[in-house]
């Protein structure tokens, strides 16, 4: 197996960093949210039973915080052809601001923080940093997650 010795330029890097994925809008139903919080065993009440959540400091339901990761995002387009096909998940950063509400239209927008190449076992990688802000429907970020991919 040959593999490449090296594929990313500066140029390249400046031309992904900071692009950003279209805007993608989730209505949070509160089905959705009892839903999601029986099945990652959830059974906070502020999660799944009305009336005892509105003697909470909520007032009332909100989702779980990993709740977002069912929430649909868009992946900014890269503006040069990349030939790897294969992707691993590098793990995931949470930072929450706001409780998700029923009710609540939720706005995913990702960016790309960073973009790198090094070489590894299997060849060389390309490693990509990307931020995606959740925002509610009063512009409020209510999450960010920072995600890192690796393609090879």
């Amino acid at each position: 197996m040959t593999t490449q010795a090296s594929f990313l330029t500066e140029e390249m890097r400046q031309q992904a960093i900071g692009l950003e994925g279209p805007p993608v809008t989730t209505e949070v139903e509160k089905g959705a949210i009892i839903k999601f919080a029986e099945a990652i065993g959830d059974d906070n009440p502020v999660f799944n039973d009305e009336a005892a959540a509105r003697e909470t400091r909520y007032g009332g339901l909100i989702a779980p915080p990993t709740f977002l990761r069912s929430v649909a995002s868009s992946r900014p387009e890269l503006p040069f052809d990349f030939p790897f096909n294969r992707r691993l998940d590098g793990g995931s950063e949470w930072e929450y601001f706001e409780p998700v509400r029923p009710g609540d239209r939720i706005t995913a927008v990702a960016r790309i923080e960073d973009i790198s190449e090094r070489k590894g076992r299997l060849g060389l990688m390309i490693i990509m940093s990307t931020v995606t802000t959740y925002r509610n429907q009063f512009d409020q970020v209510v999450a960010t997650q920072i995600t890192t991919g690796i393609a090879y």
